[in-house]
């Protein structure tokens, strides 16, 4: 049985990283994201990279940090918003946006990772998302191409995880990573809880060990994006 476990987010990486190549990254906003992975990337110094996450972190976390460094020559994500950066950069034409609906997003991503080289949705016909795609009639509607994503690397975070790679998520923070963890060539994951083989309850285990390469354990910063109190 491999023992998948890396002592350090920058052992995790070694080998896998080069200038050009595609990284999927998990996350919704700052929840789920695999942020001690994201800081090992920026450090491995790689340049060129295309992104494809939901988002792009903000300003000082997350994918924003890679895009501090000018790392991300492209994002594939369906909301940029709390990045002032990412504002800057696209309206200077430094960095290229592929703009994407959420929901098709995601399927994009479980596509990839479920060998589907690309399927058939109405969201987006009749607006930019179309422009340029394939468009088709079933049943009297129309419908729009999208392709599935496949990526070089795929970054992740789970809560939980045994030494083989099998993953639990914990609630919201488990978004968009389950397709994450399916569609990389090589799938790193950091988690904040690791197990011996046999600790998990099967039939609870959110992304089965086959998908996994590696896992680094590590402990979460947590930031909020925007702190709501009551008065």
């Amino acid at each position: 049985m491999i023992d998948k476990v890396r002592r350090t987010p920058e052992e995790a990486l070694d080998g896998l990283t080069a200038d050009g190549m595609t990284v999927a990254v998990g996350g919704f906003g700052l929840c789920g994201i695999p942020e001690q992975l994201i800081l090992a990337l920026r450090e491995s110094g790689v340049t060129g990279l295309t992104a494809v996450s939901n988002n792009a972190g903000v300003d000082d976390w997350g994918l924003g940090l890679l895009l501090q460094t000018r790392q991300i020559r492209k994002m594939v994500s369906s909301y940029v918003g709390e990045n002032a950066e990412f504002e800057r950069q696209f309206m200077a034409n430094e960095l290229e946006l592929e703009f994407n609906p959420q929901g098709t997003l995601a399927e994009r991503l479980r596509a990839g990772g479920a060998g589907i080289p690309a399927f058939f949705t109405r969201t987006g016909v009749g607006t930019v998302i179309a422009e340029g795609k394939e468009h088709r009639e079933f049943d009297g509607d129309t419908y729009l191409m999208e392709t599935g994503i496949k990526a070089d690397l795929a970054l992740v975070k789970a809560w939980k995880a045994d030494r083989t790679g099998n993953l639990i998520y914990r609630k919201t923070a488990r978004n968009f990573n389950p397709m994450i963890a399916t569609c990389g060539r090589h799938t790193v994951v950091e988690v904040e809880e690791l197990v011996e083989p046999g600790a998990l309850d099967a039939d609870q285990i959110h992304t089965p060990g086959i998908y996994v390469d590696r896992i680094v354990l590590t402990t979460s910063e947590k930031r909020i994006e925007n702190r709501t109190v009551q008065g």
